[in-house]
């Protein structure tokens, strides 16, 4: 009996991985976890994170998604995402910008903005920087 998990994981715009794996973790809205093969079916919606994809020899594969979905079937686990790169396809400085640009934008308490956007790119733009630093913890070791 196989102990792999087939692994999807698109975007609006392409399809970024396609195969197995050991275990799959997202960043679901109740915190980050995990699926090993033959989990129970659910589904649940992501928030911006880091998606790590585990294969059978142990190597890690990290990607970012900015929201949208996990399935989860008992050898089958499927993202959609909103958008998502993978992590070597991060463009640091931009991400870091972007930080930049929505802390100002709150720091400057100014009534025109649109305080639930700014916020949400701020998330996304940790979550890219997160998944940059871990792939590069990986790549150190």
């Amino acid at each position: 009996m196989s102990m792999t998990i087939h692994v999807d994981i698109v975007s609006a715009e392409e399809s970024l991985h396609s195969g197995v794996a050991s275990i799959v973790f997202a960043p679901a809205v109740m915190g980050e976890i995990g699926v090993l093969p033959r989990h129970t079916p659910f589904i649940s919606k992501l928030i911006p994170g880091e998606v790590r994809v585990r294969s059978p020899e142990g190597e890690e594969q990290y990607y970012y998604v900015s929201g949208g979905i996990i399935e989860v079937q008992p050898h089958v686990v499927t993202i959609l995402a909103d958008t998502a790169l993978r992590a070597k396809d991060i463009d640091e400085a931009k991400a870091l910008e972007a930080k930049e640009r929505a802390l100002q934008l709150i720091k400057d308490h100014n009534a025109d903005i649109d305080y639930a956007r700014v916020h949400s790119e701020l998330l996304e733009a940790i979550a890219q920087l997160r998944t940059i630093h871990s792939l590069r913890k990986q790549l150190k070791c």
